[in-house]
Formats: C-alpha cells, sequence, structure tokens
C-alpha cells in the first residue's frame, strides 16, 4: 500500500508530524510520503531531521493537489490517505486488510474517532467529542449522497485512476466528489471501522468555525455539481431557530449547572449558521474572476432553499449538522 499525508502549516508541526508517523508499520513493496502543501516554503531535504519523507507540492494549495501528487510517487494496488491532525495506530494498515475487499469495492472508510476531551476540557473540542463530528457515520447516512471522508480512507489505485483521482482546483469537498465519480463508475464502499484513527479537534471557537465556513463552501460547490445533493438552507429562519436554540438551551443548562448542555445549546447554531454562510464563499483555487462569477450566479440562480424546522438530524445539505448524541459525559 502506498500511504499519503497532506500537510499544510508551519516547520515545527511539520518536523512533529514526520516523526510521529515513523511509528507506523509498513509492510514489503509498502510506502509513505507526507505532502507538504504549504505555499512559500522552499523544499528541503526529505531525510532532514528524520522521520516520514517529504514531498514539497504547493503549486495549488489544496488538499487535492497534495493527494494526487503523493498518489502518483507510488505504484501499489492500494492507495491509504489519512490527515495530518489524526492519530494512527501502528498497525493500521493490517487492520485495513485484516478480511479481503469485495472485486467490486473501491474505497474502505476506515473509522474515525475524536479524541477524548474531559469534561472542563476547551469547549470547541469537547463539542466536537460529544457531536462525534469526525466520525464516518456522520456522511455515510445521507444514503444516496453518502461519502467516506478522506480522514481516513483507503482507496484501489485502479478505481482511483480510472476516474482521475481527486479534483485539485477545489478547497473542500473532494472527498464526496470523489466517492460520487467513483458510485458513478460502479465502485462500491466498504466499511473498516477496526481501521481506525483518532482526530485531533479544533480547539478555539474560531478555528472550529473557520472549519464549518470551509465546509459550506465546499457544500455549495457540490450542491453546483451534483444539483439537489446539499441544497440550503433558509437563511432567516436558521437564525431564528439559532438564536432561540441558543438562548433556550443555555437557560436549561444554566438550572441544571450542565456544560455539555450549554456547548450544545451554543455549538450546534454555530456549527450550522457557519457551514450556511460558507456556501457564499467560492471553492476553487487559485481564485479567478471566472470562478467567483460562476459562483454568484448559482448563489443568484440556485432553487429555493431547505426551511429550517427545528433541531434534530439535518437533511443532506448540512453535513455536519447536529445528530442524536450518543456520547456522555467523559469527566
Amino acid at each position: 500500500m502506498d500511504v499519503v499525508v497532506p500537510f499544510r502549516g508551519g516547520a515545527t508541526a511539520l518536523a512533529d508530524l514526520r516523526l510521529r508517523l515513523g511509528h507506523l508499520r509498513l509492510r514489503p513493496g509498502d510506502s509513505l510520503v507526507l505532502v507538504d502543501n504549504t505555499p512559500g516554503r522552499r523544499p528541503s531535504h526529505d531525510r532532514d531531521g528524520g522521520g516520514a519523507p517529504v514531498m514539497h507540492a504547493a503549486h495549488l494549495a489544496t488538499p487535492g493537489y497534495a493527494r494526487n501528487r503523493g498518489a502518483a510517487s507510488g505504484s501499489s494496488d492500494w492507495l491509504v490517505f489519512f490527515d495530518a491532525d489524526v492519530a494512527a495506530p501502528a498497525d493500521l494498515l493490517d487492520r485495513y486488510f485484516e478480511r479481503p475487499p469485495r472485486e467490486a469495492t473501491g474505497l474502505l472508510a476506515g473509522g474515525v474517532i475524536d479524541e477524548a476531551v474531559p469534561h472542563a476540557g476547551p469547549a470547541a473540542a469537547r463539542y466536537a467529542y460529544l457531536r462525534g463530528l469526525m466520525s464516518q457515520e456522520d456522511t455515510l447516512r445521507f444514503g444516496e449522497w453518502g461519502y467516506p471522508k478522506t480522514a481516513n480512507l483507503a482507496c484501489r489505485r485502479r478505481a482511483f485512476e480510472g476516474v482521475g483521482g481527486f479534483r485539485e482546483h477545489i478547497r473542500a469537498g473532494e472527498d464526496a466528489d470523489l466517492s460520487f465519480r467513483m458510485r458513478a463508475a460502479g465502485w462500491e464502499v466498504e466499511r473498516r471501522e477496526c481501521a481506525a484513527v483518532v482526530h485531533r479537534s479544533r480547539r478555539t471557537a474560531r478555528e472550529f468555525t473557520v472549519q464549518k465556513l470551509c465546509h459550506g463552501s465546499g457544500a455549495a460547490w457540490l450542491d453546483r455539481e451534483y444539483p439537489g445533493a446539499f441544497p440550503a438552507r433558509r437563511r432567516p429562519g436558521l437564525l431564528w431557530w439559532g438564536i432561540r436554540h441558543a438562548v433556550g438551551g443555555t437557560v436549561s443548562a444554566a438550572r441544571s449547572q450542565d456544560r455539555d448542555r450549554l456547548l450544545r445549546a451554543l455549538f450546534e447554531p454555530l456549527e450550522l449558521i457557519a457551514h450556511e454562510l460558507g456556501r457564499s464563499l467560492p471553492n476553487e483555487r487559485p481564485l479567478s474572476l471566472r470562478s467567483v462569477l460562476g459562483h454568484l450566479r448559482y448563489l443568484r440562480e440556485r432553487p429555493d432553499a431547505v426551511r429550517m424546522r427545528g433541531p434534530g438530524p439535518p437533511h443532506p445539505g448540512v453535513a455536519c449538522g447536529p445528530r442524536p448524541h450518543s456520547r456522555g459525559p467523559a469527566r
């Protein structure tokens, strides 16, 4: 298997990631490459400092571009993609293939577990843990428009290359787009929850909001490419629901002195509203007048948005919306 990990960030974080990836157990014929997608950084010798080898690929600052460059550097029958902000067990590759995939399988959805955050931990990270924000079930549950996240994903190379790999010109939504094209080509998805990684959640409300804005931008692009896949919500109704949900939840949390209830009351509206506002942001990179005008045309001509009726499981238009909570307090 060829393991590809895209990265964008500072030099210290890159060095730390190289050392962390060094524990991954590779079998004969396997390879591992960390693809540095950080614009402006000068390529350094990939062995400097030890750890996983690094490929510098920042012509386009998108995860799809980085993953494609990493995939092209290998030749194994299977590709394994996971993100730089996850911790993978040493035997991850063995777990993926504890049982052979079916012949029609093009994607193996590895498990993604939100890191356990204590009751008094950072608010944004605690909410992500309570919500199961990065679990594969969060997006696979959408039926026709369900897809596995590239936070931890194995892909049959023949299927991957057959559809042209990831779209390189988009900042978000490339995992959903790849899944839709592979499914259209006749390939199937299998679950591999036993091959799980632990995701490190955003620590601050600002980081959390930026993440949701990015996801919303990707959802709008996907809805333009696949009409009806990720419909928008009516913003006035969403804002009104958010205010009522936050105020009511805050009062209830104060009465019960329940911090987790307070976090849900505040972060659920923030998540949905930021996601919806993010739909106004262009998703294509690099930005061009043509891409911006095309996005504005989509926003002007999009079908009527889905009406917001209140809290609960969202429609597929919000791939990261709240769902029933299964986790209790982790003190």
